[in-house]
Order: C-alpha cells, then structure tokens, then sequence
C-alpha cells in the first residue's frame, strides 16, 4: 500500500499559464462511463487544466477506469457505494463491509469516500467499521454529512483525517468554528456558488480563508453524467475569484492544500 504522498508525484503540467487546480470531488459513476468514455473523461479534465482530480465512484469500477487511463492525474477514492442508490441504505447494510475490504485488498487508494452520514449514524456499526479501514490502511475520510457527524468521527479516531466534503453546506462561520476544534480537518467547496461571484470573494468566505488558509480545496462534483461537462466552466470560475486573492492564498485553495492534506499522512497503518 502505498502513502498518500504517493499520489502527487509527477503531477502532470498545466496545459495553459493558468492556475492548475487539484479538483478535490469528482465522481465517475456507473451511469457516466457510456454517456463520457474514459478518454473523453481524462480530456475533459486536463482541458480544464487539472493538476490533479480526486476521483470515486458508483461503483469502484469507474474509478478504476479512470485511473488506468491516466494515473498521472487520479487520485482514487474508494466509495462504499455499489451503485448509485445506495447512498441512503449504506449505513445499514451489513455487506457493504465486505464490499469495502475486498477492494481495499486489491486496489490503492488515497481515502474512502466521499459517503454520506449524517448525526447518530456515524456511529453505527458498518461506519465504525468505516473507520477502522481508513485508519488500518492509512486513508482520509471524504465525509458528506453534518458537523455533529464529523464530531463523532473524531471521537472514534481522535488522529482521523477527514475532509469535509461541500464544507457540510453549512455557512462560512459555522464552518469555521468546527475547524477550530480539529486540526486535521479540511474542507472541499464543491457545488457550492457561495465563495465567489462576479470575480469577487464573498466576504464572510474571505474571513474564512483568511483565517484557515490552509484547509480549503475545490470540487465540481460531477454528481450526474451532465457535470461532467461542467467541469472546464467550474474551473474558469473558481479562477475568476481565486484571482480576488493573494496569489500565495489563491494557489493554497486551487492545489496546495489538497496536497499537503494527502502529503499530511503519518504511516498509522495496522499490520
């Protein structure tokens, strides 16, 4: 198995002088593999200017495509999801389990998720078991849920990394408190308008980034087989407001910090 930092070596070159950007939330689900080939994926994603993308899946297949097409570009990420309707049901399935070690087993990956979990249900016990991979295997946690979720992570595993995936939707300093309390939590923007519009940095996100520099990344979320098509539109955009920032805190957001977090890997793996 390898290290986290493993994956961020030979980043690829930007295809353009524009800022790269390390896409933090794309999915390549079983219902985008036809509508967007492989090949037609890994273009869209460089034409964006990526440096690196993040990838899960409904199910790990598409991941695995897409890995094997460009393994200089993605990140994998293991979602315990087998298909796409199981976002709901996960949590209470037993087999999902079984599902999550025997990839594990055979692929690498950089963290699990991104999976949905919202309250109490973080500590039920197929999440628990969740969390005992990510630590067994050294993985980040690509976390979709509340801050009481994210709390209750953490009391499972104090050293958790988790990034917070569409940073919980909750408002910037509500987002900023829970970052406060855990160091090694990060937070990803994806399918959210709110940071940045007009090329202009909304001001309460400014404060938050100000003050967490460090812990903010981008995401598309390519959800659904038509956000693939977004992904280059998402990347001018976030550019246009990243532009309202100091360049050092700019780079941080579009790909520093999405690196260090995966660089930020002491090896906590069980033999």
């Amino acid at each position: 198995m390898l290290l986290a930092g493993a994956w961020l070596s030979a980043a690829p070159p930007a295809l353009s002088a524009e800022l790269p950007i390390f896409d933090a939330h794309i999915h390549y689900s079983h219902d985008a593999w036809k509508a967007v080939p492989p090949k037609e994926a890994v273009a869209l994603l460089r034409k964006a200017g990526l440096r690196k993308a993040m990838v899960s899946s409904s199910s790990d297949e598409g991941t695995q495509l897409l890995v094997a097409e460009a393994p200089d570009l993605i990140v994998p990420s293991l979602r315990p999801y087998r298909a796409r309707g199981e976002i709901g049901t996960w949590v209470r399935d037993d087999t999902v389990v079984a599902h999550l070690e025997s990839r594990l087993a055979r692929y690498r990956y950089a963290a699990i998720g991104e999976f949905h979990v919202n309250g109490a249900d973080a500590d039920l016990p197929v999440m628990r078991r969740l969390v005992q991979l990510a630590k067994q295997y050294g993985l980040l946690l690509h976390l979709h849920g509340d801050a009481e979720a994210v709390e209750r992570v953490f009391r499972q595993d104090p050293q958790a990394r988790i990034l917070w995936a569409h940073s919980g939707f909750a408002a910037p300093a509500d987002v900023r408190a829970v970052l406060r309390r855990h160091k090694q939590l990060w937070a990803d923007l994806a399918f959210r308008s709110d940071p940045g519009s007009a090329g202009k940095v909304n001001a309460d996100w400014r404060a938050a980034f100000e003050e967490f520099p460090d812990r903010f990344m981008l995401g598309t979320d390519t959800f659904a087989p038509e956000r693939w098509w977004y992904v280059t539109e998402h990347a001018a955009w976030a550019r246009a407001w990243l532009a309202d920032l100091p360049p050092p805190l700019a780079e941080r957001i579009a790909y520093r910090n999405a690196e260090d977090m995966l660089a930020t890997n002491p090896d906590r793996r069980q033999h």
